[in-house]
């Protein structure tokens, strides 16, 4: 069985991840090939994975001509490549690519977010709908039902590789980094959007006591997130956290970072979809703190974290203290984090389940997809 998935590749986060740990899933009778748009971080890492991507062109729809030729060329990788399902990574993707996949080849859409209806994007989507949506989540699936509730759905989530064991890591990172072997570290690791709740991270860490650090991983891509991180950086020299809260920029070791953290904290303000940071998390064995909203209440359960309310920051706060102070706490919340990232995300039995979704459409007649 023959895939293409296919994405934009000018931004990093959890898709472009979710891809890169998709196509080094391959194996047996699978493959898992990638198309995007524009060079950038992905394509760099599907490169050095020994994975060459199809590089279909820019594409930007304020300019038709990069459009067409974007979907020439995805036509012609399809063709050529004699795929079973192209598997398009959100709703830019599908608008992009949709009239380029022909014949009994499989348009599937894998929604990382909840749609927005009445978004251009979404209505041109639907104007050669998919024979199938692929869900990250419960919260993404009953959102993405009320958009196109005739089409067949399924909840896969996010393929996440388990990290390669490093017994020095740790202790190579923290030097690295400045923090002594005393220091109780609390890791945030995101895109720099303000949902992502860094803004509550950095109000928390000034209630907070003891030899604590936040470090705050993830770089800005897009204006608005430059903004971002300056309002981010001028609340941190206010309030006089210059020595407490670093950020680290764009990060492509994230997994080490959390061997070398104590705490996992993400506070969101509004619903994460699902949350690969949290599985990453459970890998690492570090207990996560975060708000219970979207995916994050199918990733962190009580056994493995602590879900507060998105607009409390004194709990917040609190939470944060209680696992500072309580090293016992965070290694039983820890504990249970490994064999549930891998019974969420092992990557291998993510691909199986997309492959049992390929399988069951190519058992039907192909007049009966149209």
């Amino acid at each position: 069985m023959r895939l293409l998935h296919v994405t934009a590749g000018n931004l990093f986060g959890g898709i472009e991840r979710m891809v890169l740990d998709l196509a080094a899933a391959d194996g047996g009778t699978l493959t898992n090939d990638v198309a995007v748009c524009f060079e950038g971080r992905l394509a760099g890492e599907l490169r050095r994975a020994g994975r060459v991507p199809h590089v279909i062109g820019g594409a930007h729809f304020s300019m038709p001509p990069t459009v067409w030729r974007a979907r020439r060329m995805l036509g012609r990788t399809v063709r050529e490549g004699g795929y079973d399902a192209v598997v398009f990574h959100a709703p830019w993707s599908y608008a992009l690519g949709a009239e380029a996949v022909e014949g009994d080849v499989l348009r599937l859409l894998w929604m990382h977010d909840a749609p927005q209806p009445d978004h251009w994007i979404e209505r041109r989507a639907t104007r050669q709908p998919p024979h199938g949506l692929i869900c990250n989540s419960r919260w993404t699936d009953e959102r993405a039902g009320a958009w196109l509730p005739r089409l067949p759905r399924w909840i896969i989530h996010p393929p996440v590789a388990a990290p390669a064991a490093d017994a020095l890591v740790r202790a190579r990172v923290r030097s690295q980094l400045g923090a002594t072997g005393r220091s109780i570290i609390i890791l945030s690791a995101s895109r720099m959007e303000r949902w992502k709740g860094h803004a509550r991270l950095v109000r928390a860490a000034a209630r907070l006591h003891g030899d604590t650090r936040v470090w705050i991983a993830g770089g800005p891509q897009r204006p608005h997130e430059r903004g971002y991180l300056r309002e981010l950086r001028r609340v941190v020299h206010e309030a006089g956290l210059g020595a407490r809260v670093s950020f680290l920029g764009e990060r492509d070791d994230v997994p080490s970072l959390m061997q070398a953290a104590d705490i996992v904290c993400q506070p969101n303000v509004t619903p994460e979809p699902f949350g690969i940071a949290f599985v990453e998390a459970l890998y690492a064995a570090r207990p996560v703190v975060t708000t219970a909203l979207g995916g994050a209440v199918e990733i962190v359960s009580p056994e493995c974290g602590i879900l507060l309310a998105p607009d409390d920051d004194a709990a917040l706060a609190a939470a944060l203290q209680h696992l500072v102070d309580d090293e016992p706490l965070r290694r039983s919340l820890g504990a249970p984090g490994p064999p549930r990232a891998r019974a969420l995300c092992d990557p291998a039995a993510q691909a199986a389940r997309l492959s049992a979704v390929v399988r069951s459409f190519r058992m039907e007649p192909a007049e009966a997809r149209c």
